[in-house]
């Protein structure tokens, strides 16, 4: 009698468990996470991580803050989730850039650095959030998981500029800085109304293009 009711109330445990799997991976469940990815993308990047609240991401929803917690264990966790959502929104854009280049070298490699930046000005909510300026507002060691996971994305790039035919006194490791940080200052002055960002990262990948091109004979 004592295995059977130890066992019924591991059976019931168990589908306790399965009911809540359930419910967190239900339509609705999805759809008032992903509210809350998009409300706590806004809300960062206009009020910054530390001062938005987690009463201000709830309010935003109209959600109860102790809801919250159903999606998410913590602030920490919901800016990473932000941080992933934003990056795999850049990473899938400059993948699909890259599908549609052809094969020399430096044509990819403007491909890769116009969808990088056209990413990051147009991409909505959670565009700021995948920004450098905006992790070192963060505290170690939420910064450092940042960072990581950037550091993961920018492989795609450190990839492409070890395909450059490049003199072989050139850094690769600081022209792939060079690009990725002029890139990502540009949202600092960007205006809608002058160059496209296409233009303008083609340009910008052109000034460091030039003196690294072996003169014709």
């Amino acid at each position: 009698m004592g295995n059977l009711v130890a066992e019924t109330s591991d059976t019931t445990k168990a589908d306790q468990n399965d009911r809540k799997r359930q419910r967190r991976s239900s339509p609705r469940a999805d759809n008032r996470r992903q509210q809350l990815l998009e409300a706590a993308a806004d809300l960062f990047s206009v009020k910054g991580y530390a001062g938005t609240s987690i009463r201000d991401i709830a309010d935003v929803v109209g959600m109860l803050p102790g809801s919250m917690y159903y999606h998410f264990r913590s602030k920490e966790e919901l800016l990473l989730a932000v941080h992933g959502e934003g990056v795999r929104l850049i990473m899938d854009a400059v993948n699909h850039a890259l599908e549609q280049a052809p094969g020399d070298p430096w044509a990819r490699l403007e491909a890769a650095a116009c969808a990088h930046l056209k990413g990051l000005l147009t991409g909505g909510k959670f565009s700021m959030v995948v920004t450098p300026e905006f992790s070192r507002s963060i505290e170690e060691p939420l910064r450092g998981a940042l960072i990581e996971e950037r550091n993961r994305y920018e492989q795609i790039f450190r990839d492409l500029i070890d395909a450059l035919p490049l003199p072989e006194d050139v850094s690769r490791s600081y022209l792939r800085l060079s690009l990725l940080g002029s890139l990502n200052w540009v949202v600092n002055w960007y205006r809608p109304d002058g160059d496209d960002p296409e233009t303008i990262a083609s340009r910008m990948l052109d000034l460091l293009k030039r003196p690294l091109q072996k003169p014709a004979n």
